[in-house]
Protein backbone atom coordinates (compact mmCIF):
# COMPACT_ATOMS: atom_id res chain seq x y z
CA UNK A 1 0.00 0.00 0.00
CA UNK A 2 2.69 2.35 0.73
CA UNK A 3 4.82 1.78 -2.13
CA UNK A 4 1.31 2.42 -4.44
CA UNK A 5 0.69 5.31 -2.42
CA UNK A 6 4.02 6.97 -3.15
CA UNK A 7 3.75 6.02 -7.03
CA UNK A 8 0.35 7.72 -7.15
CA UNK A 9 2.28 10.96 -5.17
CA UNK A 10 5.26 11.16 -7.90
CA UNK A 11 2.81 10.39 -10.66
CA UNK A 12 1.06 13.74 -9.92
CA UNK A 13 3.94 15.95 -9.09
CA UNK A 14 5.73 14.37 -12.70
CA UNK A 15 1.98 15.27 -14.54
CA UNK A 16 1.97 18.19 -12.57
CA UNK A 17 5.03 19.76 -13.60
CA UNK A 18 4.87 18.71 -16.93
CA UNK A 19 3.72 21.43 -19.63
CA UNK A 20 2.76 19.15 -22.20
CA UNK A 21 0.02 17.31 -20.26
CA UNK A 22 -3.45 18.70 -21.43
CA UNK A 23 -5.18 17.76 -17.75
CA UNK A 24 -2.16 18.49 -15.46
CA UNK A 25 -3.84 19.65 -12.47
CA UNK A 26 -7.13 17.21 -12.80
CA UNK A 27 -4.31 14.60 -13.51
CA UNK A 28 -2.27 16.39 -10.23
CA UNK A 29 -6.02 16.37 -8.03
CA UNK A 30 -6.83 12.93 -9.07
CA UNK A 31 -3.68 10.92 -8.22
CA UNK A 32 -2.65 13.08 -5.07
CA UNK A 33 -6.51 11.73 -4.08
CA UNK A 34 -5.10 8.00 -4.75
CA UNK A 35 -2.52 8.15 -2.88
CA UNK A 36 -3.37 9.86 -0.04
CA UNK A 37 -6.37 7.08 0.09
CA UNK A 38 -3.60 4.50 0.14
CA UNK A 39 -1.65 6.10 2.62
CA UNK A 40 -4.54 6.24 5.08
CA UNK A 41 -5.74 2.99 4.15
CA UNK A 42 -1.75 1.81 5.34
CA UNK A 43 -2.21 3.16 8.53
CA UNK A 44 -5.60 1.93 9.60
CA UNK A 45 -4.20 -1.85 8.40
CA UNK A 46 -1.29 -1.52 10.64
CA UNK A 47 -3.52 -0.58 13.43
CA UNK A 48 -5.43 -3.36 13.02
CA UNK A 49 -8.85 -1.10 11.83
CA UNK A 50 -11.14 -2.10 9.98
CA UNK A 51 -12.33 0.11 7.13
CA UNK A 52 -15.01 -2.13 4.87
CA UNK A 53 -18.67 -1.02 5.13
CA UNK A 54 -20.78 -3.36 7.35
CA UNK A 55 -24.19 -4.48 6.15
CA UNK A 56 -26.97 -1.76 7.75
CA UNK A 57 -29.67 -4.80 7.90
CA UNK A 58 -26.57 -7.31 9.29
CA UNK A 59 -24.10 -5.08 10.73
CA UNK A 60 -22.23 -8.59 10.97
CA UNK A 61 -22.17 -9.02 7.39
CA UNK A 62 -19.74 -6.98 4.88
CA UNK A 63 -20.93 -4.86 1.81
CA UNK A 64 -19.54 -6.03 -1.55
CA UNK A 65 -19.23 -4.22 -5.20
CA UNK A 66 -18.46 -7.21 -7.72
CA UNK A 67 -17.27 -9.43 -5.13
CA UNK A 68 -14.69 -7.23 -3.66
CA UNK A 69 -15.10 -5.86 0.01
CA UNK A 70 -16.18 -1.89 -0.14
CA UNK A 71 -13.74 -0.06 1.55
CA UNK A 72 -13.88 3.60 3.06
CA UNK A 73 -13.34 6.52 0.87
CA UNK A 74 -10.95 9.00 1.16
CA UNK A 75 -13.66 11.64 2.75
CA UNK A 76 -14.30 8.76 5.31
CA UNK A 77 -10.36 8.08 6.04
CA UNK A 78 -10.24 11.46 6.75
CA UNK A 79 -12.82 12.17 8.60
CA UNK A 80 -11.50 9.15 11.16
CA UNK A 81 -7.69 10.28 10.71
CA UNK A 82 -8.94 14.53 11.54
CA UNK A 83 -11.68 14.50 13.48
CA UNK A 84 -11.37 18.34 14.10
CA UNK A 85 -12.96 19.34 11.16
CA UNK A 86 -11.19 22.75 10.99
CA UNK A 87 -7.73 20.77 11.49
CA UNK A 88 -5.83 22.49 8.48
CA UNK A 89 -4.48 18.85 7.12
CA UNK A 90 -7.81 17.86 6.92
CA UNK A 91 -9.77 21.35 5.53
CA UNK A 92 -6.69 20.89 2.95
CA UNK A 93 -7.82 17.13 1.76
CA UNK A 94 -11.51 18.44 2.08
CA UNK A 95 -10.96 20.93 -0.23
CA UNK A 96 -9.19 18.72 -3.15
CA UNK A 97 -11.99 16.37 -2.25
CA UNK A 98 -14.91 18.64 -3.48
CA UNK A 99 -12.52 20.72 -5.82
CA UNK A 100 -12.43 17.15 -7.44
CA UNK A 101 -15.74 16.73 -7.75
CA UNK A 102 -16.07 20.26 -9.77
CA UNK A 103 -13.40 19.68 -12.28
CA UNK A 104 -13.37 15.90 -13.20
CA UNK A 105 -13.94 15.88 -16.63
CA UNK A 106 -15.12 19.63 -17.00
CA UNK A 107 -13.07 23.10 -16.95
CA UNK A 108 -10.43 21.17 -19.14
CA UNK A 109 -9.42 24.66 -21.00
CA UNK A 110 -8.41 26.20 -17.30
CA UNK A 111 -5.86 23.58 -16.24
CA UNK A 112 -3.17 26.03 -16.13
CA UNK A 113 -5.28 29.06 -14.47
CA UNK A 114 -6.27 26.61 -11.52
CA UNK A 115 -2.84 25.68 -10.84
CA UNK A 116 -1.90 29.02 -10.76
CA UNK A 117 -4.55 29.79 -8.52
CA UNK A 118 -4.42 26.55 -6.34
CA UNK A 119 -0.62 26.40 -6.60
CA UNK A 120 -0.42 27.25 -2.62
CA UNK A 121 -3.15 24.23 -1.82
CA UNK A 122 -1.50 21.80 -3.97
CA UNK A 123 2.26 22.85 -2.50
CA UNK A 124 0.25 22.20 0.78
CA UNK A 125 -1.59 18.80 0.04
CA UNK A 126 2.08 17.61 -1.02
CA UNK A 127 3.99 18.49 1.97
CA UNK A 128 1.38 17.42 4.23
CA UNK A 129 1.54 14.01 2.39
CA UNK A 130 5.39 13.58 2.97
CA UNK A 131 4.72 14.56 6.68
CA UNK A 132 2.08 12.10 7.24
CA UNK A 133 4.34 9.63 5.53
CA UNK A 134 7.01 10.39 7.44
CA UNK A 135 5.77 10.46 10.78
CA UNK A 136 3.45 7.68 10.57
CA UNK A 137 6.67 5.45 8.86
CA UNK A 138 9.40 6.83 9.13
CA UNK A 139 12.28 8.83 7.50
CA UNK A 140 13.30 6.14 4.64
CA UNK A 141 9.81 7.02 3.03
CA UNK A 142 9.87 10.25 2.44
CA UNK A 143 9.86 11.42 -1.30
CA UNK A 144 12.50 13.58 -1.39
CA UNK A 145 15.19 11.53 -3.21
CA UNK A 146 12.66 11.25 -5.99
CA UNK A 147 11.02 14.43 -6.03
CA UNK A 148 13.38 17.30 -7.39
CA UNK A 149 12.46 21.04 -7.33
CA UNK A 150 11.66 22.26 -10.93
CA UNK A 151 13.37 24.41 -13.34
CA UNK A 152 10.77 27.14 -14.60
CA UNK A 153 10.02 30.86 -15.02
CA UNK A 154 6.84 31.95 -13.41
CA UNK A 155 7.19 35.18 -11.17
CA UNK A 156 10.80 34.98 -11.50
CA UNK A 157 10.74 37.50 -14.67
CA UNK A 158 8.59 40.59 -15.24
CA UNK A 159 7.48 38.99 -18.26
CA UNK A 160 6.47 35.70 -16.09
CA UNK A 161 4.30 37.61 -13.70
CA UNK A 162 2.59 39.81 -16.25
CA UNK A 163 2.10 36.46 -18.07
CA UNK A 164 0.26 34.81 -14.80
CA UNK A 165 -1.59 37.52 -14.03
CA UNK A 166 -3.38 37.92 -17.23
CA UNK A 167 -4.36 33.99 -17.19
CA UNK A 168 -5.51 34.19 -13.24
CA UNK A 169 -8.38 36.44 -14.88
CA UNK A 170 -9.64 33.64 -16.81
CA UNK A 171 -10.76 31.32 -14.10
CA UNK A 172 -14.39 30.73 -14.64
CA UNK A 173 -16.71 32.19 -12.25
CA UNK A 174 -18.49 29.14 -10.90
CA UNK A 175 -14.77 28.20 -9.96
CA UNK A 176 -13.85 31.54 -8.51
CA UNK A 177 -17.23 31.41 -6.06
CA UNK A 178 -16.26 27.95 -4.70
CA UNK A 179 -13.03 29.04 -3.73
CA UNK A 180 -13.78 31.93 -2.00
CA UNK A 181 -16.87 30.90 0.03
CA UNK A 182 -14.86 27.64 0.92
CA UNK A 183 -12.11 30.52 2.18
CA UNK A 184 -15.26 32.59 4.09
CA UNK A 185 -16.27 28.81 5.38
CA UNK A 186 -12.68 28.51 7.31
CA UNK A 187 -11.74 30.06 10.90
CA UNK A 188 -8.92 32.71 10.56
CA UNK A 189 -6.56 29.96 12.33
CA UNK A 190 -6.92 27.41 9.77
CA UNK A 191 -7.01 29.58 6.28
CA UNK A 192 -4.02 31.42 7.34
CA UNK A 193 -2.34 27.91 7.90
CA UNK A 194 0.20 27.01 6.05
CA UNK A 195 -0.62 23.10 6.07
CA UNK A 196 -4.07 24.20 4.37
CA UNK A 197 -2.38 26.93 1.76
CA UNK A 198 1.25 26.89 1.54
CA UNK A 199 2.87 30.39 0.78
CA UNK A 200 6.81 30.93 0.09
CA UNK A 201 8.55 33.97 -0.39
CA UNK A 202 12.15 33.94 -2.35
CA UNK A 203 14.80 36.41 -2.86
CA UNK A 204 16.75 35.59 -5.73
CA UNK A 205 20.67 36.58 -5.13
CA UNK A 206 23.92 35.30 -6.45
CA UNK A 207 25.36 33.36 -3.70
CA UNK A 208 28.97 31.60 -3.62
CA UNK A 209 29.07 27.49 -4.61
CA UNK A 210 29.49 25.69 -1.59
CA UNK A 211 29.77 21.93 -2.41
CA UNK A 212 27.86 20.88 0.47
CA UNK A 213 24.86 22.80 -0.51
CA UNK A 214 21.78 22.55 -2.65
CA UNK A 215 20.87 24.56 -5.42
CA UNK A 216 17.83 25.93 -3.84
CA UNK A 217 18.04 26.28 0.05
CA UNK A 218 15.26 27.65 2.43
CA UNK A 219 15.15 29.20 5.45
CA UNK A 220 12.11 29.02 7.88
CA UNK A 221 10.64 32.05 9.65
CA UNK A 222 10.51 30.54 13.05
CA UNK A 223 14.68 29.87 12.79
CA UNK A 224 15.41 33.34 12.33
CA UNK A 225 15.90 36.41 14.51
CA UNK A 226 12.96 38.62 15.47
CA UNK A 227 14.85 41.95 13.62
CA UNK A 228 15.19 39.17 10.29
CA UNK A 229 11.78 38.27 10.60
CA UNK A 230 10.65 41.61 10.54
CA UNK A 231 12.52 42.18 7.51
CA UNK A 232 11.23 39.28 5.49
CA UNK A 233 7.39 40.93 6.24
CA UNK A 234 8.40 44.00 4.89
CA UNK A 235 9.48 42.55 1.83
CA UNK A 236 7.32 42.63 -1.20
CA UNK A 237 5.97 39.52 -2.59
CA UNK A 238 7.10 39.43 -6.09
CA UNK A 239 9.16 36.21 -6.53
CA UNK A 240 7.16 33.88 -4.73
CA UNK A 241 7.67 30.18 -6.12
CA UNK A 242 4.11 29.39 -4.65
CA UNK A 243 1.80 32.48 -5.72
CA UNK A 244 -1.25 33.54 -5.47
CA UNK A 245 -1.19 36.55 -7.68
CA UNK A 246 -1.07 39.70 -5.31
CA UNK A 247 -2.04 42.08 -8.25
CA UNK A 248 -5.80 42.10 -7.62
CA UNK A 249 -9.05 42.33 -9.76
CA UNK A 250 -10.82 45.45 -9.54
CA UNK A 251 -14.58 44.65 -8.88
CA UNK A 252 -17.95 46.61 -7.99
CA UNK A 253 -20.40 44.55 -8.83
CA UNK A 254 -22.45 43.99 -5.83
CA UNK A 255 -19.33 45.07 -3.38
CA UNK A 256 -19.94 47.61 -1.23
CA UNK A 257 -18.08 50.43 0.78
CA UNK A 258 -17.84 50.16 4.76
CA UNK A 259 -20.67 51.70 5.81
CA UNK A 260 -23.00 49.92 3.67
CA UNK A 261 -20.91 46.76 4.67
CA UNK A 262 -21.38 47.46 8.23
CA UNK A 263 -25.19 48.09 8.08
CA UNK A 264 -25.68 44.59 6.48
CA UNK A 265 -22.92 43.16 9.18
CA UNK A 266 -25.48 44.40 11.95
CA UNK A 267 -28.45 43.49 10.49
CA UNK A 268 -27.61 39.89 11.06
CA UNK A 269 -25.96 39.81 14.13
CA UNK A 270 -27.36 40.83 18.27
CA UNK A 271 -24.59 43.09 18.68
CA UNK A 272 -23.81 46.95 17.36
CA UNK A 273 -21.68 46.86 14.25
CA UNK A 274 -20.40 50.10 13.43
CA UNK A 275 -17.96 51.20 10.91
CA UNK A 276 -15.24 51.32 13.13
CA UNK A 277 -15.87 47.53 14.40
CA UNK A 278 -15.47 46.95 10.20
CA UNK A 279 -12.26 48.99 10.35
CA UNK A 280 -10.86 47.41 13.42
CA UNK A 281 -12.10 43.60 11.76
CA UNK A 282 -10.08 44.55 8.45
CA UNK A 283 -7.31 45.04 10.82
CA UNK A 284 -7.26 41.94 12.83
CA UNK A 285 -7.84 40.40 9.96
CA UNK A 286 -5.11 41.96 7.34
CA UNK A 287 -8.18 41.93 4.48
CA UNK A 288 -6.78 45.05 2.91
CA UNK A 289 -3.41 47.19 3.45
CA UNK A 290 -3.13 50.20 5.73
CA UNK A 291 -4.10 53.61 4.42
CA UNK A 292 -1.46 54.83 2.51
CA UNK A 293 0.36 51.96 1.74
CA UNK A 294 2.51 51.75 -1.43
CA UNK A 295 0.45 48.84 -2.49
CA UNK A 296 -2.63 49.19 -1.77
CA UNK A 297 -3.42 46.66 -4.29
CA UNK A 298 -2.50 43.50 -1.64
CA UNK A 299 -6.05 42.40 -0.66
CA UNK A 300 -7.18 39.11 0.54
CA UNK A 301 -9.35 39.04 -2.94
CA UNK A 302 -12.14 36.90 -2.01
CA UNK A 303 -12.90 39.69 0.89
CA UNK A 304 -11.95 43.25 -0.74
CA UNK A 305 -10.51 44.47 -3.73
CA UNK A 306 -8.81 48.05 -4.53
CA UNK A 307 -10.72 50.06 -6.37
CA UNK A 308 -7.92 51.90 -8.74
CA UNK A 309 -10.69 54.59 -10.07
CA UNK A 310 -11.95 56.13 -7.22
CA UNK A 311 -8.55 55.24 -4.73
CA UNK A 312 -10.78 53.28 -2.27
CA UNK A 313 -11.81 49.84 -1.14
CA UNK A 314 -15.28 47.67 -1.68
CA UNK A 315 -15.76 44.27 0.22
CA UNK A 316 -17.23 41.19 -0.86
CA UNK A 317 -20.68 39.32 -0.11
CA UNK A 318 -18.19 36.93 1.19
CA UNK A 319 -16.74 39.01 3.83
CA UNK A 320 -20.24 40.42 4.50
CA UNK A 321 -21.10 36.73 4.86
CA UNK A 322 -17.53 35.81 6.86
CA UNK A 323 -18.33 39.06 9.81
CA UNK A 324 -21.89 38.20 10.31
CA UNK A 325 -20.90 34.44 11.03
CA UNK A 326 -17.79 35.57 13.27
CA UNK A 327 -19.72 38.32 15.37
CA UNK A 328 -22.87 36.46 15.75
CA UNK A 329 -21.00 34.93 19.37
CA UNK A 330 -19.79 37.30 21.75
CA UNK A 331 -16.37 35.43 21.92
CA UNK A 332 -16.32 35.46 18.09
CA UNK A 333 -17.20 39.21 18.06
CA UNK A 334 -14.06 39.75 20.66
CA UNK A 335 -11.71 38.31 18.51
CA UNK A 336 -13.01 39.41 15.14
CA UNK A 337 -13.21 43.63 16.14
CA UNK A 338 -10.90 43.77 19.52
CA UNK A 339 -14.05 45.19 21.62
CA UNK A 340 -16.51 43.93 23.66
CA UNK A 341 -20.06 43.68 21.90
CA UNK A 342 -23.30 45.58 22.78
CA UNK A 343 -26.33 44.56 21.68
CA UNK A 344 -28.52 46.66 19.66
CA UNK A 345 -32.04 47.58 20.04
CA UNK A 346 -34.60 45.12 18.54
CA UNK A 347 -36.14 46.70 15.15
CA UNK A 348 -39.62 45.48 14.51
CA UNK A 349 -38.25 43.69 11.39
CA UNK A 350 -35.78 41.86 13.99
CA UNK A 351 -39.27 41.03 15.89
CA UNK A 352 -41.34 40.24 12.99
CA UNK A 353 -38.25 37.54 11.97
CA UNK A 354 -37.47 36.27 15.04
Amino acid sequence: MLEASADEACLAVRLYNDPQQARSFEAFVVHMHMAWLYLLHAEMTRDKIDFRYRDKANPRRFVKVDGEFKQWELAKCVEYRWADAADPVRANLDFFISLRNKIEHRYARQQETLALALGGHAQALLLNYEEETTSQFGLERSLATRLRFPIFVGTFTTEGEAALRKLRSSLPKGLRRFIADYHAGLGPKTGEDRRFEFRMRVTLELAARDPEATAVQFTRLDEMTPEQQAAVEQMGRKGQVIVREQQRPVVNLGWVKPVEAARKVEAQIPYVFNRDHFRRSWKRGEVRPPTGSEHPERTKEQFCAYDEAHGDYVYSPVYIKYLAKHCATEDGFRETTGRVPQPRKMTKADLQAS
